[in-house]
């Protein structure tokens, strides 16, 4: 582990690189045995910075949920960032694409919770119990890290690569629909490029948020009333330039849209 000051002076180069949108280089690289918890001292450190500049905590993200993904990674669990209100935009959202350096889509399924769940031992029912609807959503991931050479603590470190999200579609009671097959297609400038089934987020998208109510736990946090989650993805991250249109078909559940300009 690294200590508590060199936690600090990261978080602060992160919060200077979020303000200039210009990414620092690779932390693993200049860390030498930076680990998985040193990235979320620094989240926490970071995320306090972005409170005291005014911004309101609305949510969590969950990634790396499907088993293709932790492989890549060679991480066997999902990750977490904190999502800001300023993150938060409705279907229809138009991008200044300069803002976001090399700009990704994910196709998820976002959880808003009426009750607080608190760990250690949520379980899937528990968050069933606790949603009070759950929506369609894009994530477009940003980075503040330079991404060639990019490891799972980088990206931890960095708000686990959020950049913010769009909201769309037919919010839906958690017992309303079986959630696991939520399907849906990935499109861009009218071509659909990815497709998925929400049983890709660990054979269920609840389960992803109990594993973060007794992930945040750890820390004494806990997910409040009124929060956000996004379950994670069940596609792969799509690539947009300036230009491009991307709409996500749910089916039953609506679309949502979103332009690069």
């Amino acid at each position: 582990m690294l200590d508590h000051e060199t936690h600090v002076k990261i978080a602060d180069e992160l919060h200077e690189a979020g303000r200039t949108g210009t990414p620092v280089p690779l932390l693993t690289a200049r860390y030498e045995g930076m680990e998985i918890e040193d990235s979320y001292a620094v989240q926490r450190i970071w995320a306090q910075r972005q409170v005291e500049a005014g911004r309101r905590v609305v949510g969590h993200k969950i990634g790396l949920t499907s088993k293709a993904m932790q492989a890549a990674t060679g991480i066997t669990e999902p990750d977490y960032g904190v999502i800001f209100d300023d993150q938060v935009f409705e279907s229809g959202h138009e991008y200044e694409t300069a803002r976001i350096t090399n700009p990704r889509i994910e196709m998820e399924l976002a959880f808003v919770l009426k009750d607080e769940l608190r760990g250690p031992h949520v379980n899937l029912f528990d968050v069933l119990r606790a949603t009070e609807y759950v929506v369609p959503a894009l994530e477009i991931l940003d980075a503040h890290v330079e991404l060639a050479g990019r490891t799972i603590v980088d990206t931890i470190a960095d708000n686990a690569a959020l950049g913010s999200m769009v909201l769309g579609g037919r919010p839906v009671a958690p017992d309303a629909v079986d959630l696991r097959w939520v399907a849906g297609t990935l499109s861009r400038n009218q071509t659909i490029e990815e497709t998925g089934v929400a049983a890709g987020v660990l054979n269920h998208p609840g389960n992803g948020v109990h594993w973060l109510a007794n992930r945040l736990a750890d820390h004494g946090d806990a997910l409040a009333a009124g929060e956000i989650v996004l379950a994670g993805s069940f596609t792969r991250p799509m690539h947009v330039s300036a230009g491009d249109t991307v709409t996500a078909d749910y089916g039953p559940l609506g679309t949502v849209t979103c332009h690069f300009a």
